[in-house]
């Protein structure tokens, strides 16, 4: 399977960037980071608009769509690697999670992503979310292969 991350913001040398490298590196499936520069001069919605389409022309074709979002949805470690678990078996090749902007995503995202995932209630920093979803991308491949990482 391949785990491309397409989000907003360059990230810059230091423990985040390290924090995801380290995921990366354990996980067996192919992991592609695509990076888009954040639009500053609009509006908002301007600025959502355009890193959408910007995000979304960057996503494969046949892709599943993951939109991490703050109005998705919060689940168990174990929910989310039998949702990971589900696409693979479904067929799915490439699953696309979209970390938005500072201002979050555009509406055309959250109604093309087949899901919207959060990782709680709580705001992260945009690098760090990238460590984060890896990690539990790593967790979830533990729990679907019975790797001992995972120990609930």
């Amino acid at each position: 399977m391949r785990i491309i991350i397409l989000a907003v913001g360059k990230a810059k040398p230091g423990p985040e960037q390290d924090l995801l490298a380290q995921y990366v590196d354990r996980l067996p499936w192919t992991v592609e980071v695509k990076e888009i520069s954040p639009n500053k001069d609009q509006s908002a919605e301007v600025r959502k608009a355009r890193e959408a389409d910007a995000l979304l022309k960057a996503v494969p074709e046949g892709s599943v769509i993951i939109a991490l979002d703050e109005g998705g949805i919060t689940e168990s470690s174990e929910k989310f690697a039998a949702r990971v678990a589900g696409w693979r078996d479904g067929g799915a090749r490439t699953l696309a999670f979209i970390i938005g902007g500072a201002d979050g995503h555009g509406e055309v995202i959250l109604k093309k992503a087949r899901h919207k995932l959060s990782l709680g209630a709580m705001t992260w920093p945009h690098m760090l979310v990238r460590g984060l979803l890896m990690e539990q991308l790593y967790r979830a491949h533990s729990i679907m292969t019975g790797h001992p990482y995972h120990r609930a």
